[in-house]
């Protein structure tokens, strides 16, 4: 039994997944809810929760303690859960770390070049007006950024005024002292389809997906001539279409042509990242898997997440009408506005280059987001299996994070003075246009962060301190309430009797034993089974 806008239901919560996953500070997280009624999902909501009432993320296809939601499509929904007496260890803040690195899909280093689609792609480099830009981004004085790095300020300033080059040790110095640039830009894909000319949807999802294949609605389409479809939860964020089963009127035996496409859509992948974790793989392994099956791509969309707002989308769009680019593909087009948000594309199918508002773009869905801009590669066909073999490809030993800016590199550059028409005629256009005019120190600080910064996050060591900064900040709140509404006695009780894991009790003889010693050095403990990394390779 579960409330809607106050209205009671009969139907059963059904936890099918997480749509967003960044959102770490609060603790907030949006999930969708499936509503069960007699073995069927009648309907599905996007709903925020808290995670720390959640205490862990349910398996796909199980039962979730929510007790109402309220809200509406315009606003968002969001979920009330049911307080349970069983004592569950609060796991979800580890869960979504695993999620997160999951959906970062590769490493940023430096590349020796590669092979593209038409050329030998372009490798960047760091340039003064990047460190610049990092600096004041950062908010830091040159003095303040030299006493950070140990180093004096006429060291500082030589970098920046272009005396000395920037190597690539300063760089990996500077994303250790600021580590907050390491988790500024992020690489996720936020669409793929696949074909699977020998399948059936239901050994798609039985095989091919392994998710429980009663969370699936089976409906009647047409599209793509295709004449069936099976639908997650009832919404085409994940969905396989195919030929549904016939019976010949003339033997009356039932026949089943075969022949399917797979499609995640950009929701859908982040739902299908929960299944990748609960299956203990990632999507390398997942890609190598439809091989086997001879699944071939028909569409990979790849998406840079800008969390730091480094770049700035009316700047973008100023840049290309005043014609302060250049791109490979002479197609380019710009929608929207200043108050909703801009998208500019570049090129058409089957490669397109996509620029846009990201955290506008949510909004108009009643949605929240910590990525203020994306760029996409959109590539379709064979320029969405090239880059799926070069990442595949063990002799390359190439990450997906490494193709992916090496090809935006390649195809599409910003200037800061407009490109002079002979330039563009040149021989060799793009060597040309980059020695004879500067570019946008954004977009080039962009591409050269992409193969500077290690991006897949480590799992930070287990301490008092993380804890007590965690509790401060995401829990403190909620325990207030408690304690304001006469409930205080039943949170005593509860950290009086709660049995704490093999870990935890090392990580409290070690305090113990730091407090009495009046150690001052870092706590530093070697757990026997030190957290799980998901890290695509």
């Amino acid at each position: 039994m579960i409330t809607i806008n106050n209205e009671p239901t009969a139907y059963t919560p059904i936890f099918l997944g997480t749509t967003q996953h960044s959102l770490r500070l609060s603790l907030e997280i949006l999930i969708m809810v499936g509503m069960k009624l007699n073995d069927e999902i009648i309907e599905s909501y996007n709903v925020t929760v808290s995670a720390i009432e959640l205490g862990q993320l349910p398996n796909i296809g199980s039962q979730i303690a929510i007790d109402e939601i309220t809200g509406s499509e315009l606003s968002g929904f969001k979920a009330k859960i049911r307080q349970s007496d069983a004592k569950i260890q609060n796991t979800v803040s580890i869960e979504l770390e695993n999620l997160i690195e999951l959906k970062n899909v590769g490493q940023y280093q430096l590349l020796k070049g590669l092979k593209d689609m038409t050329q030998e792609l372009n490798v960047p480099e760091l340039s003064n007006n990047n460190l610049i830009l990092m600096r004041q981004l950062l908010g830091v004085t040159q003095q303040e950024l030299a006493a950070a790095m140990d180093m004096s300020r006429k060291t500082v300033n030589r970098f920046e005024i272009g005396e000395q080059k920037i190597s690539d040790k300063f760089i990996d110095k500077l994303l250790l002292v600021y580590p907050e640039l390491a988790e500024s830009i992020e690489v996720q894909f936020d669409w793929v389809s696949l074909t699977f000319p020998d399948l059936t949807s239901k050994q798609v999802i039985n095989d091919i997906l392994t998710i429980q294949p009663n969370l699936f609605l089976e409906r009647p389409t047409s599209q793509n001539f295709y004449t069936r479809e099976m639908v997650f939860a009832g919404e085409k964020n994940i969905y396989i279409q195919d030929f549904a089963p016939i019976k010949n009127p003339e033997t009356q035996a039932i026949e089943q042509k075969y022949g399917t496409t797979l499609y995640l859509t950009g929701k859908g992948t982040r739902l299908f990242e929960k299944a990748l974790l609960e299956q203990n793989i990632t999507w390398h392994d997942f890609f190598q898997k439809a091989r086997q099956y001879r699944g071939h791509l028909t569409r990979l969309d790849i998406a840079i997440n800008d969390k730091w707002g480094l770049l700035n989308m009316n700047d973008l769009v100023k840049a290309v009408q005043e014609k302060r680019f250049w791109s490979k593909s002479k197609s380019y087009a710009v929608h929207g506005n200043v108050d909703d948000g801009w998208t500019v594309n570049f090129g058409k199918s089957p490669f397109v280059i996509r620029a846009y508002d990201k955290r506008k773009e949510q909004a108009s869905k009643g949605f929240d987001t910590d990525v203020q801009n994306r760029v996409e590669l959109e590539l379709h066909q064979d320029k969405a299996e090239y880059v799926i073999d070069e990442w595949l490809n063990q002799a390359n030993n190439k990450t997906l994070t490494e193709i992916t800016f090496d090809i935006l590199y390649t195809y599409l550059w910003f200037t800061d003075k407009p490109i002079e028409e002979k330039l563009l005629k040149a021989d060799k256009v793009r060597d040309t246009i980059e020695s004879s005019v500067e570019p946008m120190p954004a977009w080039s600080l962009l591409t050269a962060l992409g193969h500077k910064m290690k991006f897949v996050r480590q799992p930070k060591e287990q301490s008092i301190e993380r804890i007590e900064k965690w509790v401060l900040e995401s829990v403190v709140p909620s325990l207030a309430v408690l304690k304001k509404t006469g409930h205080w006695a039943e949170v005593i009780e509860a950290m009086n009797t709660a049995e704490l894991s093999s870990e935890q009790q090392k990580l409290v003889k070690a305090t113990m034993i730091n407090a009495i010693t009046q150690a001052n050095h870092k706590l530093n403990i070697n757990f026997e089974k030190p957290k799980k990394r998901y890290q695509e390779i």
